[in-house]
């Protein structure tokens, strides 16, 4: 059952971001998808937005997986090894444009994390 719905869960989410995507560009047919790929994909169009969904899969099924907790250590573990520091990373998450809230919970998870 668990792998039934990681799978589905894997190939569902970046379904439906591409469906948000078409509904929002205002087209209908082709042009929806080629405006919602271009967008999804930004400086790097279409082949972008196909990348992005492919993006969306490989964390969706990992988050599935293992949980949001056991990925989000791991992220931050691995950039710790990669030479970052808590207040690197800490400056980076503050000029993401992500809520105000969201940003307090992952400061809050990094500041825990870290001892």
């Amino acid at each position: 059952m668990d792998k039934a719905v990681s799978s589905i869960a894997a190939v569902g989410i970046p379904g439906l971001v591409l469906i948000i995507a078409v509904s929002a560009s205002g087209y209908v047919g082709a042009a929806a998808l080629t405006t919602a790929l271009a967008a999804l994909g930004g400086p790097f169009g279409m082949l972008g937005g196909v990348g992005m969904l492919l993006i969306v899969s490989v964390v969706v099924k990992a988050i599935s997986e293992f949980g949001v907790d056991s990925v989000f250590q791991a992220v931050v573990g691995q950039l710790l090894k990669q030479g970052e520091t808590q207040e690197s990373i800490l400056e980076k998450i503050e000029h993401y444009p992500i809520s105000k809230s969201l940003k307090n919970d992952l400061e809050s998870h990094i500041r825990n994390q870290i001892k």
